[in-house]
């Protein structure tokens, strides 16, 4: 399985990013996927998780809820993170993550050490 991100860049505080995962495979659908970040001499962290096959449930950080909103077309194996309302310190490199086999209704994993596979990460830098 192997993921590629892609889609980050630079935006102005209060604007909108949005990020996309491909994944290889044809066992998409039955992986969790989630969206980590790490700013620089911070740990990775959380953004948003999503359930396997259709999505029906998803996390999102404190920090993000509200702003950013993760969804999943397992007809094109690409799960996304749309992000508006920027601010700056939402400035960090992006990973996508999978993990699975997972049942559609299995406990959305929340740390890092839980997900199978990584993509490659993308910058996304917001300016004041």
């Amino acid at each position: 399985v192997q993921l590629q991100a892609s889609g980050g860049g630079l935006a102005r505080a209060g604007g909108s990013v949005r990020l996309s995962c491909l994944v290889s495979g044809r066992t998409f659908p039955s992986y969790a996927m989630s969206w980590f970040r790490q700013a620089p001499g911070k740990e990775r962290e959380i953004v948003s998780a999503i359930g396997s096959s259709l999505g029906r449930q998803a996390y999102y950080a404190d920090s993000v809820k509200g702003r950013f909103t993760i969804s999943r077309d397992n007809a094109k194996n690409t799960v996304y993170l749309q992000m508006n309302s920027l601010k700056p310190e939402d400035t960090a490199v992006y990973f996508c993550a999978a993990v699975g086999p997972r049942g559609p209704l299995a406990t959305l994993m929340m740390r890092a050490a839980d997900y199978n596979y990584w993509g490659q990460g993308t910058q996304v830098t917001v300016s004041s």
